[in-house]
């Protein structure tokens, strides 16, 4: 223990005479590598010693190594403190400049004619506010935007939707179940639920939010995105009603020239169902390698039909009175549309070069 003791007492005066000899950064990297560097730092060398000492040596050994390790770091930045300023000219001034670690800062520059750093401010994310966009259409139709929870019962994520328990469309959904009878939403369609459930018609509403499946990732899938949806029940609603809502709507987000088809389709909660297709805005059907649409020059972009008479039963509304239809479609993938953006996951990446493309002017 007595040659530990010697030795650190050695180590602090050697770290003090070179002390007196630092006069650049160079200097000063040099001293800290030579007591701390990884492999042969002599600091670290007594901590390596140290495993071969007796274990009732170990604790005051301890002590004393790192006692000396403490005072050398913070002569380190005394030193570091104290290192001289350089004086550099530029553009005709004189600007205050630090070395540290290798490394020239600017401390104080005062030639105004020099041009200035531009500084970034936030804005709304694309998704954001390509949502924006959707709601301000249906706003002007009259709708009212109406919000939910993200994590839902099975009741109101299926059941009242007209998924009875075990019905073999639910495998669809790829559900996130969370324990029990909780899950994180596939849709938003349990919003449309608890609306009729406390509001009676007439109803005109879309749902925006943030839903959850479980889907490998690629172009146009993601396992957490965007939705929004629509509905209306009033008395005499029809689906000529939907489809020239739905036209109006398409046209009012890609432009009057945008062709439209629809598709017959199924879902449980409306009957009869379509499925709506845009041609391809990416390749325009020009491409039969298209990532997009396969090379059909189509894209489906939302679901929609008239809501089932049993789904109005379930939330106490009379089906001989009333009828409605209601619609769904995934933000990412029609802001992909809009944008011409061949990739969903670039929404997500966090890449500054993308996202500030979007900026508000």
């Amino acid at each position: 223990m007595a040659a530990l003791q010697d030795r650190v007492e050695g180590l602090r005066g050697d770290f003090e005479e070179r002390a007196r000899r630092i006069a650049s950064a160079k200097d000063l990297e040099d001293l800290r590598n030579l007591f701390f560097s990884r492999k042969k730092g002599l600091v670290t060398g007594l901590f390596e010693e140290m495993k071969s000492l007796a274990p009732e040596e170990k604790r005051e050994a301890g002590r004393l190594v790192n006692e000396l390790k403490d005072i050398l770091q913070g002569r380190l930045e005394e030193l570091e403190k104290g290192l001289p300023k350089k004086e550099i000219r530029v553009g005709g001034s004189v600007e205050a400049r630090s070395e540290v670690k290798g490394k020239t800062t600017l401390l104080s520059p005062d030639d105004l004619t020099l041009p200035g750093l531009r500084r970034y401010v936030g804005a709304p994310h694309p998704v954001i506010l390509f949502q924006q966009e959707i709601e301000s259409i249906f706003r002007g139709m009259g709708f009212t935007v109406e919000e939910g929870p993200e994590v839902e019962t099975d009741y109101y994520n299926f059941e009242a939707l007209n998924f009875p328990p075990h019905h073999p469309a639910r495998d669809q959904w790829d559900t996130l179940f969370i324990k029990g009878d909780l899950l994180l939403r596939t849709h938003t369609s349990p919003v449309q639920i608890r609306v009729m459930q406390r509001a009676k018609p007439p109803i005109r509403i879309i749902c925006p939010g943030r839903v959850f499946r479980h889907e490998t990732p690629d172009p146009t899938h993601l396992p957490m995105f965007y939705q929004v949806e629509g509905l209306v029940v009033d008395e005499g609603v029809t689906f000529a009603h939907l489809k020239g809502t739905l036209e109006h709507f398409i046209r009012a987000l890609f432009g009057e020239r945008i062709k439209v088809r629809f598709r017959p389709s199924f879902f449980p909660f409306t009957e009869p169902s379509a499925e709506v297709d845009i041609e391809c805005i990416v390749c325009g059907g020009r491409d039969a390698a298209c990532r997009v649409c396969g090379g059909t020059g189509w894209k489906e972009i939302l679901g929609s039909g008239m809501v089932h008479p049993q789904v109005l039963k379930n939330v106490s509304i009379d089906p001989e009175r009333y009828s409605g239809w209601a619609f769904g479609l995934g933000i990412e993938r029609t802001a992909m549309f809009s944008y011409g953006i061949s990739e969903m996951r670039h929404f997500y990446e966090n890449d500054l070069r993308f996202i500030r493309q979007f900026q508000l002017k």
